[in-house]
């Protein structure tokens, strides 16, 4: 490279603008109020929300643990943005449920980024927070009214009365279930599948189900098969029970014809549940999902969980 080059001009331009006045830059556009306020924010967001979510402090600003927090925001919405912007193009609306929605932290962050811009016009989208804790529902319903966040709703509902609820459409598009602990990521499954939703997106949490059950049928297990050996302390049970749950969950999901995604969402160092599982539905099951998932629930001493992971 050339020692004009390297310093960000074309040789051809040597000399031609000496002596004469250079021209006034265009002014750049003035940042939004929130960016101006919070630089690491993107342009329009809520403040407000921000605050509610713990991720500025009270005074507005960021500290070291909330600029983390923020990341690892943005990150996940990274990932779920492409299906957001896949479903409006294809259908110019979208439904979105997030089930065992907790406080509706990641409803609100999806509205304030992705749905919020689109509230004036005839099909804007609609998320749907489902949750069983009365509180946190009534908490969410006056957050989004002070807000103005109209086209969110949330709901008390099991996962049982939320399959049949009148209050939900028969279709979902997305369902998402983030760090829904224990079974309730499985809930969401089933619901999901229900609803026959385009895209699921899991972030699970806690797997102790099969964990417990691996430690049930230990003894039993020593005398069957070696791979007994991969669970035999109970740091490995626990670790173990927890992995093959989502193998499970995800032989699961591509026997009903979805294509996964399986990925980290953050890095260790945040949090030692980043499993990130997107599954995208194609109609086309995988041929041998089911047989595999039964050889393995026979060979593991599993057959009880049937019920749970193969339908």
């Amino acid at each position: 490279m050339s020692e004009a080059h390297a310093k960000g001009r074309h040789p051809a331009s040597r000399g031609r603008t000496r002596g004469k006045p250079q021209p006034s830059p265009a002014p750049s556009a003035a940042p939004s109020p929130t960016a101006a306020v919070v630089p690491d924010i993107r342009p329009g967001q809520s403040v407000e929300l921000l605050k509610e979510l713990h991720i500025l402090t009270r005074d507005g600003k960021l500290n070291q643990d909330s600029r983390r927090k923020l990341k690892q925001v943005y990150h996940l919405y990274n990932f779920i943005e492409p299906l957001l912007e896949e479903v409006m193009s294809a259908r110019g609306d979208l439904t979105l449920a997030d089930h065992g929605a907790g406080k509706s932290y990641l409803g609100f962050i999806l509205y304030d980024l992705f749905l919020k811009a689109r509230e004036g016009g005839q099909s804007g989208g609609h998320i749907y927070g489902i949750e069983t804790r009365d509180e946190l529902v009534a908490k969410s319903r006056e957050l989004a009214a002070r807000l103005g966040f109209v086209r969110m709703s949330f709901l008390n509902l099991s996962v049982g009365d939320s399959i049949e609820s009148p209050e939900l459409p028969e279709h979902i598009d997305i369902v998402t279930a983030l760090h829904a602990c224990n079974t309730a990521t499985d809930d969401a499954i089933r619901f999901a599948l229900h609803k026959r939703a385009r895209f699921i997106v899991l972030v699970p949490c806690c797997q102790a189900e099969v964990a417990a059950a691996l430690r049930r049928h230990k003894n039993e297990s020593f005398g069957k098969t070696p791979l007994s050996e991969i669970w035999r302390h109970p740091i490995h049970t626990r670790e173990f029970g927890s992995q093959l749950t989502n193998v499970l969950r995800c032989l699961l999901l591509e026997s009903h014809g979805y294509q996964l995604t399986v990925t980290e969402l953050v890095g260790w160092e945040h949090s030692m549940k980043n499993e990130l599982i997107i599954a995208r539905a194609t109609g086309q099951p995988r041929g041998n999902a089911q047989e595999r998932l039964a050889q393995i629930l026979a060979e593991l001493n599993l057959e009880e969980l049937r019920d749970r992971f193969a339908y």
